[in-house]
Parts: C-alpha cells; sequence; structure tokens
C-alpha cells in the first residue's frame, strides 16, 4: 500500500503533524508513505518515522506553477505505484484530483478547515477538498460544515479526530531538566506556573482579547501568573508590534512574554497552570486544548468549532464567547482562584475524556480504514 500524501508545507500545525501521523501508520503497516511537499522543519521528523519527501511546490496559488504540478505528481504516482493520493489543502488538492484523474489513483481528502467561501470561485476552489472518493473530516464541526457548503452525499464522509500522542502528552515522561531549560530560556522562574497561550500570531487566534483580559485583571489589582504567548509570528510584524502596544497600554510589562516559537510543547504545559485558546474563528478541533487536557491542563476555549466537543463546559474545562474580553477576563479569574481539591478534579476529567476519545492510535487505525474502504471499492 503505497500512499502519497499532498500538503503545502511541513512547518508547525495540525495538518502537517496529522501526516506525521498517518506516515507513522502506513509504515508500521507495511506501506510506503510519500509526501509531496515544499518542506519544513518537520521534515527530520518525518525521515524518522519512516515517511520519504518529494520535494515540490505544493504551496503555490500561481496556476501555471499548479499545472505542472499535475505533471509532476503524475510522474510520481507512476514510478511509485501510489495506489491513493490523499490531498490535506486546497492549494495541492487540484493538482491531486486532476493527476489521479490522469492515472486512475484513488483521491481521499481530509477537510482540515472551515475554508470560508466570499464567492462562487472561491466555493468552487474549496470544493476540491470535497471530491474525495471519501472525504475526511477531523471533527463534527466539520462535517456539518462540509454538508452545508458542498452538494454531496454525507455517505462518502468519515469524521476521524485529530488525534494526540498519548506517549509523548503525558507528564510522567517529561524529564524536569526539559522544563527548566525551557523556563531558562523563556526567562522565567520555572517553579511558579504560567499561563499559556500556544498558537501562531495571528489576530483570529485571539492574542488581542487574551492581553486586553489580563489587561483588566491587572488593574483590577489581581495577582496574576506570567502570560507565555507562544507561537511564530510568520513575518506579522504589524500584529506583533500591536500587541506590544497592548502590554504598554495596560503596564503588564514584564508579566507577558512573547517567546516564538516553541519546539517542545509538552514541557511548556508542564509549566502551566492554565492554558488558553480563545480564537475568534471557529477552530477545525481544537488540537491545542486535547493536548493541554491530556496532559490534566484546564482550558479556556472559545465556544465554537471543534473546542466544543474538545472540552465540556465548567466540567474537563472552560468555553467562552468568541471576542468577549469581559467573559474571558472573568472565566481567566474563576479558573486561577479554583480550589486545588476542585481543579484535580476537573483535571482528571481532562485527562480522561482526551484519552478516550483524541489519541493518535485512534486517528491512525481509522484513517488506514478508510484506506483500505477505497482501495476495496468500485470506482
Amino acid at each position: 500500500m503505497n500512499i502519497l500524501q499532498v500538503i503545502p508545507q511541513l512547518d508547525a500545525g495540525g495538518a502537517e503533524r496529522t501526516t506525521l501521523e498517518v506516515a507513522e501508520a502506513i509504515v508500521a503497516a507495511g506501506g510506503r508513505a510519500l509526501v509531496a511537499s515544499q518542506g519544513g522543519r518537520l521534515e527530520g521528523e518525518l525521515k524518522a518515522v519512516g515517511g520519504e519527501l518529494f520535494r515540490l511546490p505544493m504551496a503555490t496559488k500561481n496556476p501555471l506553477v499548479a499545472w505542472q504540478n499535475v505533471s509532476a505528481l503524475e510522474k510520481i504516482i507512476r514510478a511509485e505505484n501510489v495506489a491513493i493520493v490523499h490531498a490535506r489543502s486546497r492549494a495541492p488538492a487540484l493538482s491531486a484530483k486532476a493527476a489521479c484523474n490522469r492515472t486512475g489513483a484513488h483521491y481521499v481528502t481530509t477537510y482540515h478547515g472551515t475554508y470560508n467561501a466570499r464567492s462562487g470561485l472561491k466555493r468552487w476552489y474549496n470544493s476540491f477538498m470535497a471530491r474525495g472518493e471519501l472525504v475526511i473530516a477531523n471533527s463534527t464541526f466539520i462535517r456539518d460544515h462540509v454538508l452545508s457548503e458542498h452538494r454531496i452525499d454525507e455517505a462518502k464522509i468519515r469524521v476521524i479526530p485529530r488525534g494526540v500522542d498519548l506517549a509523548r502528552f503525558d507528564e510522567d515522561a517529561i524529564d524536569p531538566d526539559r522544563v527548566q531549560a525551557l523556563a531558562e530560556a523563556w526567562g522565567i522562574d520555572g517553579a511558579d506556573p504560567v499561563v499559556l497561550m500556544p498558537g501562531r500570531l495571528t489576530g483570529w487566534k485571539g492574542q488581542r482579547e487574551v492581553l486586553r483580559a489580563y489587561g483588566q485583571l491587572h488593574r483590577a489589582g489581581a495577582a496574576l501568573p506570567v502570560l507565555v504567548l507562544a507561537g511564530d509570528a510568520q513575518g506579522r510584524d504589524a500584529y506583533v508590534a500591536e500587541l506590544e502596544a497592548i502590554i504598554a497600554e495596560y503596564e503588564l510589562n514584564d508579566g507577558v512574554k512573547l517567546v516564538g516559537h516553541c519546539s517542545d510543547m509538552p514541557a511548556a504545559l508542564m509549566l502551566s497552570r492554565l492554558v488558553l485558546t480563545p480564537s475568534i474563528e471557529p477552530e477545525a478541533f481544537g488540537r491545542t486544548a486535547a493536548e493541554a487536557g491530556a496532559m490534566g491542563k484546564l482550558v479556556i476555549a472559545a465556544d465554537h468549532g471543534g473546542a466544543r466537543e474538545v472540552i465540556i463546559q465548567a466540567d474537563t474545562g472552560w468555553r467562552v464567547k468568541p471576542g468577549d474580553v469581559d467573559e474571558l477576563a472573568a472565566t481567566i479569574e474563576q479558573a486561577l482562584n479554583l480550589d486545588e481539591t476542585s481543579y484535580s478534579g476537573m483535571s482528571d476529567r481532562a485527562r480522561m475524556h482526551v484519552r478516550q476519545s483524541f489519541s493518535t492510535e485512534q486517528l491512525q487505525a481509522s484513517t488506514l480504514r478508510v484506506y483500505e474502504e477505497v482501495l476495496n471499492s468500485a470506482k
């Protein structure tokens, strides 16, 4: 079973991480895990799990380059005897679908986001993610979105939630030296838990609202842990300057750390008392919240999208109205003032919920079943 996954890049992100996890499962099942991508910081991890990278400009939106990618993918499919092409993003999906049409390879997609359409052309562009023989939705929320956006048979959709590597996100498996090294790199006291907001620095993730909520609490005299914003700005210098201006406005100063990309998220979570994922736009799944839950960390997420499946309100964490700074501030204060018995109970329930519902092993097994289903079906 030779499977070719196509994805624009191999940098940090849920789709990229899932690509590696599925590659690992394909190899473990005796197949070859091929990936067509521009590559990125996760290339080494792909190689480590036995995956093979074919470097192509799959992130392009240039029609000419996309058309050239069709021929390049066709050559790979024929030369490597590829049975299934699995598209994980819109940019390469057009090329992948055309290459499958030429070669007769099976075509599967994973619908990783909402892909909002503001025009007929954009909806057509998005539709290539719904043209798989089977379409994987990474949450029930995304399944419903696909059905509302595209005229496809519900029987073609398989819901497979993103997975959490339970061995990696396990408190007992994390060397304290890793945690201490990260604390020193961030310039904080590792003995004092922090409030962590992971995620790339972009407006829809909600960093502005988090800073304003924290600023409100600071002005009210609350004793607050250090707030760490851990994420790559990806060149958004103007947005970083905006965040720094909010920090200065509320005189948060050293109470907030912008630490850039974090390559050791389990260690970061070990440092955390509370994790924030209050996105303004709905997340397809909410992997960060699930990873935090696997380690028994309590999460405040926005009350929309896949977070509704990951966070059980006031039982394993909290959900707040998207963009509501006042509600976010009040919930942060509530969470930080939770007594240890209540915190421990919620922590245990969060850990159990994630481990029962959102493991990497479940994602891998379910994806392999989709591949088998496609291979055994008539095109």
